[in-house]
């Protein structure tokens, strides 16, 4: 739960109470502080306290006015009315990269979020993003060449998310790109950088660590100062979506023959009775993040 307070100052504070159920336990809530606690940039949100007494999980975070990027951008939370235009969405993209950039390359040691997703990038009253929830974070020594690790929040991605992978796939392999373009747009954006922007994050996909850019080469491909290869493969997490898919409806079938074996052998005595176990509409995908120093800018 996310509260908003004032500080003996004056500032404005968020105030984010963890629930005595809440899966982020007091590991992950210390490497959210040690993350967070000495370093600050304009698009990481900054960090004025916490208290971990007995079983209590706070956190005092910078207030940021309009919430999520997920609750503003895709409604909800009373911000439905901000109209989010090509030059606003352009530039919260930039700033995301930034952020993810600074604690890639410039903290020492680095940092890898683990959970980047729109629900943790919150915005300022000027539409500045800032990343926040590092409870899921990794350092990364820089003695290391590579991390394999799982990706998005509590290890599992979205449905939705997996969904516009494969679309940004399919429309890359027609030439059709400009067809995930959000239709509220009204055709009021480049479409030819839009294009990029979906190809930079199909190249961020990439199956070997080396073929992805690092992310101040994001950047700059973001910013449009340097061109975006056009040499992009399947990305590597699409390979495990369809086969968790493939497995999902296997187990499925399995389940459905299992009920159909136990629904015949009541019936002979003159009842009936099914069950099956409930999938989670969630799937497990890995990838190995590899150190700024092991790749070929």
């Amino acid at each position: 739960m996310r509260f908003q307070g004032m500080l003996r100052d004056g500032t404005m504070a968020a105030v984010k109470v963890l629930s005595a159920e809440s899966r982020q336990g007091i590991k992950e809530f210390l490497t959210e502080i040690k993350v967070i606690a000495d370093i600050e940039h304009n698009n990481l949100v900054k960090l004025y306290g916490y208290c971990a007494e007995g079983n209590h999980r706070i956190l005092v975070y910078g207030y940021l006015e309009n919430n999520s990027l997920a609750q503003t951008l895709l409604g909800g939370g009373g911000h439905s009315n901000i109209q989010f235009s090509w030059p606003t969405r352009r530039k919260i993209c930039i700033g995301v990269a930034r952020g993810l950039a600074f604690l890639h390359e410039e903290v020492q040691p680095h940092v890898v979020h683990r959970d980047i997703k729109a629900s943790n990038v919150l915005l300022d009253n000027d539409l500045e993003p800032r990343i926040s929830d590092f409870g899921l974070a990794k350092l990364f020594p820089a003695n290391l060449t590579h991390i394999s690790t799982n990706v998005a929040g509590t290890a599992r991605l979205p449905p939705e998310e997996q969904y516009l992978v494969e679309r940004a796939w399919e429309f890359y392999q027609k030439q059709e790109l400009v067809n995930l373009v959000d239709t509220s747009l009204a055709g009021n954006y480049d479409v030819e950088e839009a294009c990029n922007y979906l190809k930079i994050g199909l190249l961020c996909t990439q199956d070997v660590p080396k073929q992805r850019p690092s992310m101040s080469t994001a950047v700059l491909m973001l910013m449009g100062e340097i061109e975006v290869s056009d040499k992009i493969s399947r990305p590597g997490m699409l390979s495990e979506f369809m086969s968790f898919k493939g497995d999902k409806m296997r187990k499925h079938g399995d389940e459905k023959d299992q009920n159909n074996k136990w629904e015949t052998k009541d019936s002979g005595k003159g009842e009936s009775s099914s069950s099956s176990l409930g999938l989670a509409e969630t799937s497990n995908a890995t990838m190995t993040f590899s150190s700024i120093y092991d790749r070929d800018n």
